[in-house]
């Protein structure tokens, strides 16, 4: 009897101890896709805060979480059966597939580079070529759903990126640990980002709450250091999101080009790494250089086509 309880224990010590080894491979997948997802995550963050602009600051907070249970719906209802379904039926989908998202990261980012280039000659040019901004208005309820429904809408492309990116990370994975670890993913991505979104959008109303009734005058210094601050933040992470777009959209199109049978772009980044040589870190900005030039152009291309099929329509 005693034995008999013993070997139980130790069995259960067992399914514990290999519980707990699952849990900490699904922790590290998580973190791991997390990562590779990174250029999107940036971008998602960069776009979000626009999506409140003109909203009253009691609204801010309520519609950022709206547009988070919209993203969570998103990624976990919409984008994640479709996904373990074409994992498990026909793995060899998911290379197009991101590349396709590849392309679309491409494509944004050269949209965002070229308009950033054009509005800065415009500022050269003169206040007359400038662009006027419209002043923010606050919305009403219908105008926030509409508003609500289009970041979801958006968020849903991104979202894609996101879970189709981790995905390919855990490709070769059993289908439970895939399935677990996406939910992790979505989960910590969407609460990252709209979490920082949240803390953004109202970082300007606590530095002129600050600024208002600041008791000393360094409380008063701090909040109108943090409502200046802000808008510099906020181009920052655009520059970096622009840029991320373009490094990871690039980076994802020649190593598909690459699984797919068309070696030559990788062995052209491969090759420049070796003739500049300096070891992992400088071989790293190489590579990441050689993607965001790849990006840059295939971005151009498309955003060229695009734009001229608009007009044909028009």
């Amino acid at each position: 009897m005693a034995g008999g309880l013993f070997a139980l224990l130790d069995d259960v010590a067992l399914i514990a101890r290999k519980a707990a080894a699952s849990a900490g491979d699904v922790a590290h997948a998580a973190a791991t896709t997390s990562t590779k997802a990174a250029a999107v995550v940036v971008d998602d963050t960069a776009v979000a805060p626009g999506f409140v602009q003109g909203v009253t600051p009691a609204r801010e907070l309520p519609i950022v979480w709206q547009i988070t249970k919209g993203s969570l719906v998103n990624k976990i209802v919409i984008i994640l059966p479709v996904a373990l379904l074409l994992s498990w039926l026909a793995p060899w989908v998911l290379t197009p597939v991101l590349m396709v998202g590849g392309t679309y990261l491409s494509f944004e980012g050269a949209e965002k580079l070229w308009h950033a280039v054009a509005a800065l000659r415009n500022r050269r040019d003169g206040p007359d070529h400038a662009d006027h901004a419209e002043s923010a208005v606050d919305k009403g309820p219908d105008d926030e759903k509409s508003l609500v429904k289009g970041a979801v809408t958006t968020d849903l492309i991104l979202s894609a990126e996101i879970m189709v990116l981790s995905l390919n990370e855990v490709a070769d994975e059993p289908f439970l640990e895939r399935a677990v670890v996406l939910v992790v993913v979505a989960f910590l991505i969407t609460f990252a980002v709209y979490g920082v979104v949240g803390l953004l959008v109202k970082t300007d109303d606590v530095g002129l709450a600050l600024a208002a009734a600041g008791r000393s005058g360094a409380t008063r210094k701090l909040g109108g250091l943090l409502v200046s601050a802000m808008p510099k933040i906020l181009s920052t992470l655009s520059v970096v999101g622009t840029a991320a777009m373009l490094w990871v959209g690039g980076h994802i199109l020649v190593t598909g080009v690459d699984e797919l049978g068309w070696h030559l772009p990788h062995e052209v980044v491969h090759h420049l790494q070796e003739t500049v040589g300096g070891g992992d870190a400088v071989a790293w900005i190489v590579e990441t250089a050689c993607s965001a030039v790849v990006g840059v152009v295939l971005g151009t291309v498309v955003l060229v086509v695009v734009t001229m099929v608009g007009r044909l329509r028009r």
